[in-house]
Formats: C-alpha cells, structure tokens, sequence
C-alpha cells in the first residue's frame, strides 16, 4: 500500500464522516425547525385560546354591564311611576272637602284626643284652609284650640304641653302609613306583576 493509498483512504473515510456529520446535522435541524413549527403552532393556538377567552370576558361583563343598566332603568322608571301615582293620591286627598272633610278630620281629632286627659289643655293645629273646619269641630271638645297652621294635606297634629305628648294624625300621616304598607301590593297591581 502505498502513502497515496492511505491518504486517499484517510480522505474517503473523511468524506464518509463529513457526510454522516453533514446528514446528522440536517437531520438535527429539521428536527430543530419541526420543533420550532411545533412550539410557533402551540403558541398561536395558546394565543388565540386566550384572545377568545378574552373577547368572551369582555362580552360577559359588556352584557352584565348592559342588563345591570336596563335594570336600573326600569328600577328608576317604576320608582317614578310609584311616585307619581303618590303624588296624584295626595293631590286626591288634598281635594277632599265638604262633609267628607270634616267627617275624616273629626275622625283624626278623636283618635288624638285617646292620648290626652281629660283636663288638658290642647292645641290643635292644621292646614291652613282648614282652620275654620278645625275651629268649629273644636267647638266640641273643651280645652281644645286652634294654634295655628301646620303644612299638611289635612287632618290635625294635637299637642299638650302639660303631658309632653304630640299626636300627627294628619292625612299624610296615614297616607303613609298606608302607602307603606300596601306598596308592594301597589307595585303589582300597577305593573301587572304575580303577588
């Protein structure tokens, strides 16, 4: 053998192992880039998984927002409604004159006059336009007076100073006591909804 034998030999096998290397390595990089395709595709998948899940949010706490909106709007408009049947309640009863006036403000007078002795001095005050009704029904009760005005729909607030007791039977009084009372009834009945 000669040396060119070896050293061609020795450049064969060279080449051999440069081509093993060589197809080692490309073998090595794809499985490289097949791994980096992998991860990118994990990745966007990750990404777009979580931007729905993002959107989804957003569109649950838009349409939370939107509902809890509209029911505070009804809430509002129904709160409204409540108030203005209330008002045209208490202009009704304002309205109320002649013998159906007296009749409910005697009425008021007597249920005040239970807290006060006999021989007490009262005062009696009322609504301003009531003040002649009031001075005449008082003209049944002794150590009963007109005191003057008290802002109110009608009816009268009784006090004494002697036994420190202060009765407000005014048709306020009972309108709101009777409002209160019945307002969940009322609510139904005006919007048409189950007891």
């Amino acid at each position: 053998m000669s040396l060119e034998t070896v050293v061609e030999d020795i450049r064969d096998e060279a080449r051999e192992r440069a081509k093993e290397i060589r197809a080692d390595a490309e073998e090595r990089a794809d499985d490289l880039v097949a791994e980096a395709e992998a991860d990118a595709e994990a990745t966007i998948e990750a990404a777009e998984a979580e931007a729905e899940r993002e959107v989804e949010r957003e569109r649950e706490q838009k349409l939370s927002s939107a509902k809890l909106e509209a029911k505070q709007m009804r809430l509002e408009a129904r709160r409204d409604a409540l108030e203005s049947v209330r008002e045209q309640v208490a202009d009704r009863i304002a309205a109320i004159d002649g013998d159906e006036r007296e009749e409910l403000t005697r009425e008021l007078l007597d249920a005040a006059a239970d807290e006060f002795e006999s021989d007490a001095d009262v005062s009696v005050y009322g609504r301003a336009d009531d003040e002649a009704l009031i001075s005449d029904i008082l003209d049944d009760y002794d150590g009963y007076e007109y005191a003057g005005e008290y802002d109110c729909l009608g009816g009268v607030v009784v006090e004494s100073e002697t036994s420190r007791v202060r009765v407000n039977n005014t048709f306020d009084s009972v309108l709101e006591d009777v409002w209160e009372n019945n307002l969940k009834a009322i609510s139904a009945r005006l919007f048409d909804e189950e007891q």
